[in-house]
Order: C-alpha cells, then structure tokens, then sequence
C-alpha cells in the first residue's frame, strides 16, 4: 500500500510540475515575443508610411498588416506580462527595411524582406519554443507573412 501511495504521490507531483507557470514556456519563447514586438511595430509604422504612388491595392494590404499585427503586439505582450519577462531587452529585427520608402516598388521590396525576417523567427520560435500559444503565433505568422510574400511579389509583377 506504502509503494502504491507513493507512486501516485510521485505521479502527482510530476504531473503538477509540467502544469506549473513555469513549465508552459522557455527561453525561446520570450526570445520570440520579444524580438516580434518590436518588428510588429515597425511593420506597423511602415505600413503607415505609403508611399504616393502606392495606389489601392498597396493599401490594401498596408491595413491588411495593421490588422493582423496589432493585435498580435497585444498578445505577445500579455503573455511577456504573464511570463515576469520585460517587453524590452531585444532590438527590433530591422532586416534592412527603411523605415521611409520612395517608390511603390521600394516600398514593397523593403516589407518583404521585413516579412521574412519575421518569418525566420516565428521558424526559430517552432523549433524551440514551448509555449502552445506561441508556437501557434509563429505558426500564423509564417503562413500570413508568407502569403502577402507572395502577394507583394505579385503586385512587383
């Protein structure tokens, strides 16, 4: 009876370990919502700053960005407030992207290559992260990132 008693206090114990705060999340994934902050923002503050020949569709996809990054900012930043992490500590990922563009052409060129520097770190966050909800990010992040790739790529014919 003892053996059988500990065993489940054993098995107990174990198993709130991988429930506590601590267990759900690691390094990597504060990493990543530190470092996508910041990128985030930027992309946002591109996407603000069009060019005058960008025309529609360029803006389109300019508010297209703001919508599905700003609530993600919100997200990132709830889970560094849950986890103790500071939003600060990380550069934002500039990945050569200037922040005021001439042309409609520069404008594209510079967020795609913003894009993928977001979409490296959402693949670095799937393969070290721990955190459900992170990695789910990441994973939406690559899979929206890269299809308005695609569609930048497109609208640069």
């Amino acid at each position: 009876m003892k053996i059988v008693m500990s065993g489940f206090v054993l098995f107990a114990a174990l198993a709130l370990t991988g429930c506590s705060p601590e267990a759900d999340h690691n390094q990597a994934d504060v990493t990543f919502a530190q470092r996508m902050i910041p990128h985030h923002r930027q992309a946002l503050t591109m996407s603000e700053k069009l060019p005058a020949d960008a025309g529609e569709p360029v803006a389109a996809l300019a508010r297209q960005i703001q919508a599905a990054q700003a609530p993600e900012i919100d997200r990132l930043t709830g889970w560094l407030k849950e986890w103790g992490a500071s939003a600060s500590g990380h550069e934002g990922m500039d990945h050569g992207a200037p922040m005021v563009t001439a042309t409609r052409a520069d404008w594209l060129k510079a967020m795609i290559e913003h894009h993928r520097g977001a979409v490296t770190m959402a693949r670095d966050e799937l393969r070290d992260g721990a955190h459900t909800g992170a990695r789910q990010l990441a994973q939406q992040v690559i899979d929206g990132q890269e299809a308005e790739i695609a569609t930048m790529t497109g609208l640069l014919g």
